[in-house]
């Protein structure tokens, strides 16, 4: 295993910013920028032993700050979605910055996505640490939140999360890295699989009802594997919300989800620990150039943001996001990749 560093100018804050990378010794290697947490490169070998990158991304840090999309990052204090930027928790009320309509999305205004994490490298794994003071954003307590990247040599790029917290506080973490398999202009000819039997039901807005709506007969039945192209031909009152998925499955395991790409060769099997996982399928993407001249649009890549449940904190009978203090947060997402000829 090698690391290697190199200067990726400044933020809008004049703070430095570093990219880093892992690479092993079976061709894979990521590189991921300490703004955000996020990853902007994962390359692994395609059946025909050719070097893919199989992740989106930007060239330069400006375009990271000015595109919105969250390519790659490290979502938090709360991925996803709050009902009109409020919760309550411990008989008081608190109010979030309302970036999404009424409601909070990803953090918020400067979530973690936006932030110049401290980073270092020790015993094979980099570490992404941030601090979060009291009030930021709205959010109660202060969190101290560890992100550690392994690359193992089985080209299995392994996110291992840990917090803690002085109050009672929501925290929910994610990654949103865009996956596409062979560099296509969109991911229809995907093939995916998701274990799950239930999603949950979405509002125009992209908060959940609270209801759980089973895959049987719709697009979102992704147990037996069929392509991005298949689910997007089918007619069905919540994808029509949005021009196709972005949606929280509920994971009936820890092997979430499994993506394959016939042009490539390259299959990728997502494990974790936590109880679900956002498809979004990049609807509505505005047209915009990324790294390498790629030029990405709709469905340009896919997202499996494994996740506690959206808006957690307003929704009874879903897994609470609260951390507690004294209590220790933990989180492992895997995405193992192989090709197959």
């Amino acid at each position: 295993m090698t690391v290697n560093t190199h200067p990726f100018g400044a933020d809008k804050y004049g703070e430095a910013v570093t990219a880093w990378t892992l690479a092993n010794n079976n061709g894979a290697s990521v590189e991921i920028l300490d703004y955000g947490a996020t990853v902007r490169s994962l390359i692994v070998p395609d059946a025909e032993g050719r070097a893919r990158d199989v992740a989106l991304g930007y060239g330069t840090l400006a375009e990271y700050e000015a595109n919105g999309g969250y390519m790659g990052a490290t979502l938090g204090r709360v991925a996803n979605r709050i009902a009109g930027a409020r919760f309550s928790l411990g008989g008081r009320e608190y109010s979030l910055y309302k970036n999404d309509g009424d409601n909070a999305l990803h953090g918020g205004r400067r979530g973690f996505d936006k932030r110049v994490w401290q980073a270092g490298y020790d015993g094979g794994a980099l570490r992404f640490t941030l601090r979060s003071p009291d009030g930021e954003e709205g959010y109660p307590g202060s969190v101290t939140v560890t992100l550690e990247v392994t690359l193992t040599e089985e080209n299995a790029l392994v996110l291992h999360y840990t917090a803690g917290s002085d109050a009672m506080t929501p925290l929910s973490l994610t990654n949103h890295t865009y996956f596409n398999l062979d560099g296509s202009r969109v991911i229809d000819g995907h093939v995916l699989k998701i274990n799950a039997s239930r999603f949950c039901e979405a509002q125009p807005d992209g908060l959940p009802t609270g209801r759980f709506l089973g895959v049987a007969g719709t697009p979102f039945d992704f147990r037996a594997g069929r392509t991005l192209g298949e689910a997007f031909s089918m007619e069905h009152p919540q994808t029509a919300l949005f021009g196709g998925i972005d949606h929280n499955f509920v994971l009936d395991g820890m092997d979430a989800a499994w993506l394959y790409s016939p042009v490539s060769g390259i299959a990728m099997a997502v494990t974790t620990t936590l109880p679900g996982m956002q498809l979004y399928t990049g609807n509505g993407f505005a047209a915009r150039p990324g790294k390498g001249g790629a030029e990405y649009g709709e469905h340009c890549g896919l997202c499996l943001e494994t996740q506690v449940f959206p808006d957690g904190m307003n929704h009874y009978g879903f897994p609470s996001p609260v951390l507690r203090p004294g209590e220790k947060y933990e989180s492992e997402t895997v995405f193992a990749f192989s090709a197959v000829k």
